[in-house]
């Protein structure tokens, strides 16, 4: 089940390195918006800074996850499993708050909590069988 947990929680991270790229790199370029939606030159100056921070904090969960992936496949599973579960719960977290604060953010939700909650689950019974 931690090797599970590990390929798990290297596809959310892989996810939110994806998610990093179109909120911090290409913001309002035409890949960004089929994402999230069309904007106008002004919607995408106004939310560029603030896209561009989120879009690192899901690239440092996607560190924090992908670094503990590797340390459990690599044996090291105390500190492993924990920068799993510290990545993955976060993004799950984070997946939950959009999930019940925006209903025109569902889908977005389900997409982004789906593999971490995975991982979390795998990771957890990994760790108790």
């Amino acid at each position: 089940m931690l090797i599970l947990g590990s390929i798990l929680a290297l596809a959310a991270a892989a996810l939110h390195v994806v998610i990093f790229r179109l909120e911090s790199l290409v913001w309002g370029g035409p890949q960004a918006q089929k994402v999230f939606g069309p904007q106008s030159p002004e919607q995408i100056a106004a939310t560029r800074q603030m896209a561009f921070n989120q879009g690192f904090y899901n690239l440092f969960l996607a560190v924090l996850a992908a670094l503990g992936a590797a340390l459990t496949l690599l044996g090291a599973v105390t500190v492993g499993a924990t920068l799993v579960l510290a990545g993955t719960g976060a993004m799950l977290a984070a997946a939950t708050v959009l999930l019940l604060s925006s209903r025109a953010h569902r889908r977005a939700a389900v997409t982004q909590g789906t593999l971490p909650l995975l991982a979390v689950l795998a990771t957890v019974l990994g760790l108790l069988i």
